[in-house]
């Protein structure tokens, strides 16, 4: 056997392995739908996506004003983390938007959570909080930006209350499905052990709901980010929304394309990490 023959069946049964269907759970016949480590796809997906980006680029078909290299972005990265551009370093408008973003999520966590959990449990507060949040959820933040300037000014408050209103809707109406999502044989179950109205709520309903809690808040940060560049669209100082509008308005193109990675890699790493956690909280779930 040559060599060349050996390394084409090396390498078709490697991609073989990597794209073919996730192992056999015992008890099931064929797999169930999606299992299986997907790492290795997505470490090829993003090499392929990067090697192709450069391709493009080194080959000259677009410009580099429409579509700078990944050397070019990579250079503006490492030059505008100690530099100033837009009135602050990288570091600095990371920091400011983290700040947004996360006090934003955090307030909708002990907000609208507990919202949606008392939507699911009881018919009143459904009949309060359903009309004005399914009122208000489809309207684009854009939508509503002008009143919250009027309302709380442009500084920082104005910002997060934005950006909470982006996040507060699909977490709310998370929890509320998942507060639905329990059966009620184990609410019967559970009162016919003796268990209260309270103790039924923390120890059936909410970790019943619990996986679509932990949806709820992926979701919901994704909202958050998506909403920060018209967050800090009016009167921001800092803040990589700002940074990648001043960007765009003197078509440094490498810094917006610098920007919006930085922005992706961030959500990406959080919704990682989200990922975790619900392995660890909700281990049960996709098993039941």
């Amino acid at each position: 056997m040559s060599h060349s023959t050996s390394f084409k069946q090396t390498t078709i049964g490697y991609f073989s392995k990597l794209f073919g269907r996730g192992p056999v759970l015992p008890g099931e016949s064929y797999g169930a739908p999606g299992v299986g480590n997907s790492m290795g796809i997505s470490i090829v997906t993003s090499v392929a996506i990067i090697f192709l980006w450069w391709f493009i680029t080194h080959m000259g078909w677009v410009k580099p004003l429409f579509l700078p290299s990944p050397i070019s972005v990579l250079r503006k990265f490492v030059e505008i983390w100690s530099e100033d551009f837009g009135g602050a370093t990288l570091l600095t408008h990371t920091e400011a938007s983290l700040f947004r973003v996360f006090s934003a999520f955090f307030l909708a966590c002990v907000t609208a959570i507990p919202v949606g959990i008392a939507m699911g449990v009881n018919r009143v507060f459904r009949g309060i909080f359903d009309p004005p949040i399914e009122f208000y959820r489809p309207i684009p933040p854009l939508g509503y930006l002008p009143l919250t300037i009027i309302w709380l000014g442009i500084e920082d408050t104005q910002k997060i209350t934005l950006i909470y209103l982006a996040v507060f809707a699909p977490m709310a109406l998370n929890a509320r499905a998942g507060v639905r999502s329990v059966t009620i044989e184990q609410i019967q179950m559970a009162y016919s052990l003796g268990a209260s109205r309270a103790q039924v709520i923390w120890h059936v309903i909410l970790k019943g709901a619990m996986p679509e809690i932990l949806t709820g808040m992926r979701i919901g940060i994704g909202f958050g980010w998506t909403t920060l560049v018209a967050a800090e669209m009016v009167a921001a100082e800092a803040g990589i929304g700002h940074m990648v509008l001043s960007a765009a308005e003197f078509l440094v193109t490498d810094v917006v394309i610098m920007g919006i990675i930085v922005i992706g890699a961030i959500a990406y790493a959080f919704d990682l990490l989200m990922r975790f956690i619900e392995r660890k909280v909700v281990p049960w779930k996709g098993k039941m």
